[in-house]
């Protein structure tokens, strides 16, 4: 039996995950429309950073969900 407060760790974890996931497609959304083909720092087109930041942000929301529903079906949280 896992110890009590590991239910309360991954539910941090999952609910960081799904933040930080919908703060990244909002900012590569914004990155995408708003700055378009400007320079972000040296690092590239924003459009292109954009387009990362809005992929890598989908995955971290779909695995926050995952490990929600998961966690609740095993009884964890």
């Amino acid at each position: 039996m896992a110890p009590k407060w590991s239910g309360l760790v991954l539910a941090g974890f999952a609910l960081t995950f799904y933040v930080v996931g919908g703060l990244l497609i909002m900012g590569g959304l914004i990155m995408i429309g708003v700055l378009g083909s400007q320079d972000l720092w040296g690092w590239g087109e924003a459009r292109g950073i954009g387009y990362m930041a809005f992929g890598v942000g989908i995955v971290l929301s779909v695995l926050g969900v995952l490990v929600m529903r998961i966690m609740r079906n095993r009884g964890v949280a």
